[in-house]
């Protein structure tokens, strides 16, 4: 009998950027340098990145940067993704809920997993090298990390989000939950 999942929670930060503080991600990631990269890559930058990898620029069918914004909970995960995605995402009344697997190694192998949520609109999820890490990456194309960023819903109550690793013994997965903002407080009543 398998262990029950152990869930580490995560810290989610709150990030005001302002336009004269400097991007986190400024370097524009384009289908020209990606390509080749992962073309030769072994099979860590394959996990990371390949197929159905949450952080792959190749996820939604079509290449975009992932530092870009993007409005996730306007597609339905089956339409969007291909099949054998590690993302999956879904709305009920209450809450938006992201959960995507992640390299198995993840957590122990000098990465910090960060989460962000910058001027309540974007959710911004990254893995950055921690300092003390020695490894072959650290001076490569990947040296700082990998991001996704995605805009959030109107309705979402960021405030309130949680996130989570879910720790099982094969996998390790990142799993977020944002609230809808149920305020009625736009609503007025006219006698």
């Amino acid at each position: 009998m398998q262990p029950p999942p152990r869930r580490r929670p995560i810290r989610i930060e709150i990030f005001d950027r302002r336009p004269k503080q400097s991007k986190k991600w400024n370097a524009p990631l384009t289908e020209e340098l990606f390509l080749p990269f992962i073309q030769q890559g072994n099979n860590e930058v394959k996990e990371v990145f390949g197929d159905g990898s949450f952080f792959s620029p190749l996820l939604f069918g079509k290449f975009f940067d992932p530092a870009d914004a993007f409005p996730l909970w306007d597609f339905e995960s089956h339409t969007l993704l291909p099949v054998g995605g590690k993302v999956d995402w879904d709305e009920t009344d209450l809450f938006y809920s992201l959960k995507s697997e992640l390299p198995k190694g993840s957590i122990e192998t000098g990465y910090e997993l960060e989460i962000c949520v910058e001027t309540g609109k974007v959710v911004e999820m990254s893995r950055q090298m921690r300092e003390s890490a020695k490894d072959w990456r650290k001076d490569k194309w990947w040296e700082y990390g990998h991001v996704r960023r995605l805009e959030l819903p109107t309705n979402a109550d960021w405030k309130r989000a949680e996130a989570y690793h879910v720790i099982e013994p094969n996998v390790i997965i990142l799993e977020i939950k944002i609230p809808k903002n149920t305020s009625e407080s736009n609503t007025t009543t006219v006698n």
